[in-house]
């Protein structure tokens, strides 16, 4: 797992999305305009979650999460997105 310098606050994670989809079931393949935004991620940093509500989720969770959830970051060439915990719909 990378360790990366940033750390969320209060009950932010910052997640590293997966790749998008490159073919189709069938093997057609997908040019970048046609791509969707993944909707899939690893958790690569957890912030300490609020007072009353501890993070249910933990560092290398696989997390499914709303299609335009959280806000894009690069950090040293890497893209992440950091979002509210309640913004993860599932851990898989």
């Amino acid at each position: 797992m990378s360790k990366v310098k940033i750390k969320p606050l209060a009950d932010r994670v910052l997640v590293e999305s997966a790749a998008a989809e490159e073919k189709t079931a069938s093997g057609i393949i997908i040019p970048d305009t046609a791509k969707e935004k993944p909707q899939r991620g690893r958790i690569v940093a957890v912030g300490t979650g609020k007072k009353d509500e501890p993070l249910t989720v933990k560092e290398g969770d696989e997390v499914l999460y709303g299609k335009y959830a959280g806000t894009e970051i690069t950090y040293e060439g890497k893209e992440y997105l950091i979002m509210r915990e309640s913004d993860i719909f599932a851990i898989l």
